[in-house]
């Protein structure tokens, strides 16, 4: 389809299979971070429709902070047998427990404490690729990345030292003990993924619903 046809959310879901299919094609072990939040949801979707009728070519990989929604954990198991993906979910609880992980005294979010998880399971399996539904109109610090964010040994990025993304070309060369995320949402907003939400009829979990 001739993209000067495409309407604005068409394009956007264009442009992410896109990245989805380039990265699955050029990293050897990658995974899809699911969380059950409205933005993996368009992740899932967007890897049914890059990959199927194959199977999707990466396990989902979930990192528990211990306040979940009994729902939430029953729809995200679900939805992955579903797909028929392989679950990876690793807790903050358990970095705690291993001293990997440091509650700040007083701090009721553990959003900080799913860092080092997430750092210890890319280190467990090796993971070169991690796929993540981060925006860039979340924060000021997510509108310097590009769709694919080098990171180095200790998981940090450089913003002044960003690879160029002309023409829809993705330089995935990398270092060792490096890896790479990788946002296919970047250019999407929220209302953005609501209105795709909408659109694909993507079934949400009721803790949404619940207020």
């Amino acid at each position: 389809m001739n993209s000067y046809h495409l309407d604005h959310l068409q394009y956007l879901e264009t442009e992410a299979i896109h990245i989805m299919r380039e990265v699955a094609g050029e990293f050897e072990r990658h995974v899809l971070l699911f969380s059950g939040g409205k933005s993996s949801l368009c992740l899932l979707r967007l890897a049914e429709k890059a990959f199927r009728p194959s199977d999707i070519p990466m396990p989902f990989l979930n990192v528990e902070t211990g306040h979940e929604f009994p729902e939430l954990i029953k729809f995200r198991d679900r939805r992955a047998k579903e797909l028929g993906a392989k679950l990876i979910v690793r807790t903050v609880d358990d970095a705690i427990a291993k001293g990997l992980a440091h509650p700040t005294p007083g701090e009721i979010s553990r959003n900080k404490l799913q860092i080092p998880v997430l750092l210890g399971a890319i280190k467990e399996f090796q993971f070169d690729c991690v796929i993540g539904g981060a925006r860039r109109d979340m924060d000021k610090s997510r509108a310097k990345e590009r769709f694919l964010s080098f990171r180095d040994t200790y998981g940090q990025w450089d913003p002044k030292n960003q690879r160029p993304e002309i023409w829809n070309v993705y330089n995935t060369r990398m270092h060792p003990g490096e890896n790479v995320r990788v946002f296919p949402l970047s250019n999407w907003t929220e209302m953005d993924v609501w209105e795709y939400i909408r659109k694909e009829k993507l079934e949400v979990p009721n803790l949404y619903f619940n207020n």
